[in-house]
């Protein structure tokens, strides 16, 4: 039940239903938890549509998730995210505290999610010019194979310090001054070029090491100015732009040359400030924070300790829910359309014992069920990534053959439910820990045996039986 979405589809037509079947090719049961995360994604579409006086009025049904550990909360909001590339993130609320504690403030969960749509956006731009700039990258590579059939000017570079502070002040005078004419180069250096571009398309120059010069940015350690890095950050980077870059000889293969200048070019190709403004307008337009562990910030009034901030960290939660600025170092983001589910288990503590206003900013409420034991034979088998599946390819490549068959899965699912029941429910996790224990022999002595195992009832008993039956023992290993 792990992994990622290799693709992501157009929500624009994805319907509540087709969303469900999506989900349900990774994810067993939990029929109405995914109705639910359906029909908020399917009213993002829907607002962007809706009339535009209306527009900014619809804010998101936010979500609360009750239900067990390991039944699917966090993967189901993790595979809505992927199933429409909406940048996603996933915090524990007990990794927050209380304005004036030592520790991480909840704004910091915003700035999180500017930083994933950053690295989507970039990861776009980047394929989006990779052409290019892999073109760009062979030039130099040649360059360096071929210094004497280098373009006349094509390694000056100017005084990067002058030409950031013309910028600055409005002065262009440093670029007039140090961009050359294009120049063209002889037919006989052409030719040598051209060659030496068809070999290395060709990999004939693969494994030869060549002498590169590697730019990197010259960094200040602003942080220690006051304040911490979320704030100082724009001006440790406009700094760090000023300043001219250090280059720093190194010699690698060509492969390495045309991977590094590659990354070189594409950067000089992208536009950061319109990565910035399109990662900002996604995050708060299309993004989910998926905020785990809120039960355990929702103690009961009567209880004592040490955790006086508890209450502290929901109130400081409630203006980021609600809708608020926050200020990042690439812009300042509103919440107002950010898509918030929050999960816990509520083993020790119940919804009602959240704040009232935290509890009204989570108004849609989907109680996860436990997993049966027809579930765990249906996830030990039926999804793309089913663990059954991940054991088969693990031992293969030590030329094992396990070779599972049906009485065995329903055994292995019986026993699972069984140890949920009798200790902690840990839900589909459990299967991990008997699979686990199961095939340990096996997975000891692969490398030098080798052959088929036939995994049946009597083997899974044989290896099982004795530590389900006994409570006290599986509570240590199972």
């Amino acid at each position: 039940m792990t992994g990622m979405l290799v693709t992501t589809l157009d929500p624009a037509t994805l319907t509540p239903r087709q969303i469900v079947e999506e989900l349900d090719k990774h994810i067993v049961g939990q029929g109405k938890a995914k109705r639910a995360v359906a029909i908020a994604l399917r009213n993002r579409y829907r607002r962007v549509r809706a009339r535009e006086d209306l527009r900014e009025e619809i804010t998101p049904k936010n979500i609360l998730m009750i239900g067990p550990t390991g039944v699917g909360k966090t993967e189901i909001a993790r595979r809505l995210a992927a199933l429409v590339g909406a940048p996603f993130i996933k915090v524990e609320a007990t990794k927050y505290t209380e304005v004036g504690y030592v520790g991480r403030d909840v704004e910091s969960m915003v700035r999180d999610l500017v930083e994933a749509a950053i690295r989507t956006v970039m990861d776009e731009r980047r394929e989006e010019v990779r052409e290019l700039a892999a073109s760009h990258a062979v030039e130099r590579v040649i360059d360096v194979l071929n210094p004497e059939t280098r373009p006349p000017g094509s390694n000056s570079s100017g005084n990067p310090l002058g030409a950031a502070l013309g910028s600055i002040f409005g002065g262009n005078v440093s670029q007039q001054q140090h961009t050359p004419p294009p120049v063209n180069v002889s037919p006989d250096a052409q030719r040598v070029r051209d060659q030496t571009r068809g070999e290395i398309e060709r990999g004939f120059y693969n494994v030869r090491l060549i002498e590169i010069e590697v730019e990197e940015t010259a960094s200040l350690p602003i942080g220690v100015i006051g304040g911490g890095m979320d704030q100082s950050g724009d001006l440790g980077e406009m700094l760090g732009g000023i300043l001219p870059k250090r280059k720093t000889k190194k010699r690698v293969t060509v492969v390495d040359a045309l991977r590094i200048f590659e990354q070189e070019e594409a950067a000089k190709l992208i536009d950061m400030d319109a990565v910035k403004r399109e990662a900002l307008r996604r995050a708060a337009e299309d993004g989910i924070i998926f905020i785990d562990e809120i039960d355990k910030v929702a103690g009961s009034q009567q209880r004592g300790g040490p955790d006086v901030s508890r209450e502290g960290v929901q109130r400081d939660i409630l203006p980021i829910v609600e809708g608020s600025t926050v200020n990042t170092k690439h812009g300042p983001i509103k919440t107002d359309h950010v898509l918030f589910i929050a999960a816990g288990a509520f083993h020790m503590s119940k919804p009602s014992d959240l704040i009232p206003e935290l509890q009204g900013r989570l108004p849609i409420r989907v109680e996860l069920d436990s997993l049966t034991a027809e579930d765990f034979k249906t996830i030990l088998t039926q999804p793309k990534n089913a663990l059954v599946e991940q054991y088969k390819a693990l031992l293969a490549t030590d030329g094992v053959t396990l070779d599972f068959r049906d009485d065995a899965i329903e055994q292995l699912a019986n026993f699972a439910m069984t140890v949920n029941e009798q200790t902690e429910n840990i839900g589909a996790r459990r299967l991990h820990t008997v699979l686990e224990r199961m095939l340990e022999d096996v997975s000891f002595e692969a490398p030098e045996n080798g052959g088929t195992v036939v995994v049946d009832s009597e083997y899974v008993k044989k290896r099982l039986a004795d530590v389900v039956a006994n409570a006290d023992l599986s509570g240590y290993i199972l």
